[in-house]
């Protein structure tokens, strides 16, 4: 890992979700650590599982990964985070003011823009605060995917240029003293950003034509920011033990690896780059992240006879009649980053069309590409959509200036325009945005593609706070808003499927979200393990190994986790267009196991 030598003292790891930025990231903290340099690793990451990775329960402090000298861990907690800084505003006022006054702050700051602030505000204190990290030689983050990092990254100049222009000292976020204190450190955070020799931004990436376009997309955009010290890491690129072709699905993930390398936009080429070869056994526990890039001993340790593959759960058209039974509804595909909730909604979205059946296939992922899925295949009843942001944000601003603005003097429409400027407003328009196409599967079917699972769970958790926001800048609530939370727990009207891979850190995250929804009051339909190296028959003896692992997974999920499974296996064509996703709801698709003799 070439960016080992010589490494600046922050350094961020992100890129597309399921590349193994936590891995990577973890992995450089203990080997910077057991060199002799300090190291702090943070997660920003809402649905942060590096507590897993590095075996060590972690809170919102430093705490020290055993095993490890001088390695230090810390998530940074949204809503843990939120009430920090909520009581750092209230907290002072408290026997000062009267009761009710302190009622009032209480609810300016119970907001949804307060949780992402009060993240960002942590994130900011690390970076931007060198009293805060002064113990510490390197500072390493592990991101979210790509999606929410860029908004994190962007947010110290967003939240610098809209204080410079507030005149009224209000906003969203209540009175914005708070952050007017913090100010001075959020453009030390943007200065420390843009520092070659003090920040290195590392793109994580898989050996797949999306990672690495979504690699360059984000290396361009924070160039635009001033990031310029980039690194490209392409994580799990496959060899084959044997080039002769006996194995047709090892030669085919060999191959698709090399023509992704070959094919990868100019930008990304560009980058000095680190290869991490593939690893069936993934990168858990401290042992395995020392030897990140080396044979590890457990390879010549692991059982290569073929997994005891007695039966697999059946596909994704077990699903179908239940999911269409109802004729109208929402569909949500939900998981963890890189799972495959693009395909299966848009697999799934295409086969209720073939039905006969109306079908809006749609994207809460700003990352997500669902038009890409289609390949610009047309289907008669299927329409393709995404929520944009940008768009939904200069929707929504219009709107209420249209609205709740007309009758205002100059001085409010002032102080509503200043308020909209906010970059919180952005959250609150995506999120009517979503409430609007759940309305709309009261008459068809709207199948929705969503963000990974972090940013998901903060959309759902945050809804009664977003109420309040949409309420409070257009002195009304639509009615799309006042009835989503009904609409997600009826579960004749909403079917949640929960994507994920049979790896640990998919599984464990997705039964992190399937609590979280429960604790909602939204039960999933079922679950899909995507990309099952079970059902194929293979005689690369990795490729053998790693059947043994996902096999450990897949039991879990099928005895302990779900009330339904399908599973789909791993495809040597990458499933797009009408016909390619159309495979993965064909009655009997699936490839009976014949395993191959040693």
């Amino acid at each position: 890992m070439d960016h080992l030598q010589n490494a600046t003292r922050n350094l961020f790891f992100t890129g597309k979700g399921g590349v193994g930025k936590t891995s990577l990231a973890s992995a450089t903290a203990v080997q910077l650590a057991e060199s002799g340099q300090r190291v702090l690793l943070v997660s920003t990451d809402p649905a942060s599982n590096l507590d897993e990775v590095v075996g060590t329960a972690l809170g919102n402090e430093p705490t020290a990964i055993p095993d490890v000298a001088n390695l230090y861990g810390m998530n940074i907690d949204p809503e843990a985070a939120a009430n920090a800084y909520r009581e750092r505003m209230v907290g002072p006022y408290r026997g000062v003011l009267p009761d009710a006054a302190v009622k009032s702050m209480e609810e300016q700051f119970s907001g949804s823009c307060t949780v992402e602030i009060a993240a960002f505000d942590e994130f900011s204190k690390l970076l931007g605060d060198p009293s805060a990290t002064a113990e510490f030689d390197h500072v390493i983050f592990d991101t979210a995917p790509t999606g929410h990092t860029l908004r994190l990254l962007t947010l110290p100049s967003a939240w610098s240029g809209f204080m410079e222009s507030s005149v009224s000292g209000t906003s969203c976020l209540g009175p914005l003293a708070g952050l007017q204190a913090q100010q001075a450190i959020y453009k030390r955070t943007v200065a420390a950003l843009s520092d070659a020799t003090a920040t290195t931004l590392v793109l994580v990436t898989r050996p797949e034509a999306s990672a690495f376009n979504e690699a360059a997309r984000t290396s361009v955009e924070l160039r635009k920011l001033g990031v310029s010290n980039q690194h490209l890491i392409i994580n799990g690129l496959f060899q084959c033990e044997d080039q002769s072709g006996s194995d047709p699905i090892a030669t085919a993930l060999q191959r698709r690896g090399e023509a992704a390398i070959a094919a990868m936009p100019d930008t990304a080429k560009e980058l000095p780059r680190s290869i991490v070869p593939w690893s069936w056994a993934g990168l858990m526990g401290i042992e395995a992240l020392r030897n990140v890039g080396r044979p590890a001993e457990a390879e010549a340790a692991a059982d290569e006879s073929p997994a005891p593959i007695e039966s697999f759960p059946d596909g994704l058209e077990s699903l179908l009649d239940d999911l269409a039974a109802p004729g109208h509804g929402v569909i949500l595909a939900m998981g963890k980053g890189g799972v495959g909730k693009t395909t299966v909604a848009s697999a799934v979205a295409v086969a209720l069309a073939q039905r006969g059946l109306q079908v809006h296939l749609s994207t809460t992922d700003p990352a997500a590409h669902v038009t890409a899925m289609l390949a610009a295949d047309q289907l008669p009843g299927l329409s393709v959509g995404r929520i944009d942001p940008v768009q939904e944000t200069e929707d929504y601003r219009a709107e209420v200036l249209q609205t709740a603005g007309a009758d205002l003097d100059a001085a409010g429409l002032a102080l509503l325009e200043e308020d909209l400027r906010s970059p919180c407003t952005e959250e609150v328009a995506v999120f009517r945005a979503f409430a609007k196409a759940v309305a709309e599967g009261t008459d068809r079917f709207v199948v929705l593609d969503t963000a990974p699972t972090g940013h998901t769970v903060l959309l759902l958790d945050a809804a009664m706070a977003y109420h309040r926001e949409v309420t409070r800048q257009t002195n009304q609530m639509p009615e799309s808003v006042e009835n989503l939370l009904p609409r997600l727990r009826d579960p004749d009207f909403t079917r949640v499927l929960l994507v994920t891979l049979p790896e640990a850190t998919p599984v464990h995250e997705a039964a992190g979200l399937q609590a979280d929804l429960r604790r909602a009051e939204i039960e999933p339909f079922a679950w899909v393990v995507n990309q099952s190296l079970l059902p194929l028959a293979v005689s690369d003896s990795s490729l053998r190994r790693r059947q043994h692992l996902e096999l450990r997974y897949v039991e879990e999920v099928q005895n302990e986790l779900s009330q339904r499974i399908a599973l789909i296996p791993w495809q040597i064509d990458p499933p797009t267009g009408v016909e390619g996703l159309s495979q993965l709801t064909a009655e009997n698709h699936n490839p009976s196991h014949q395993p191959t003799s040693n």
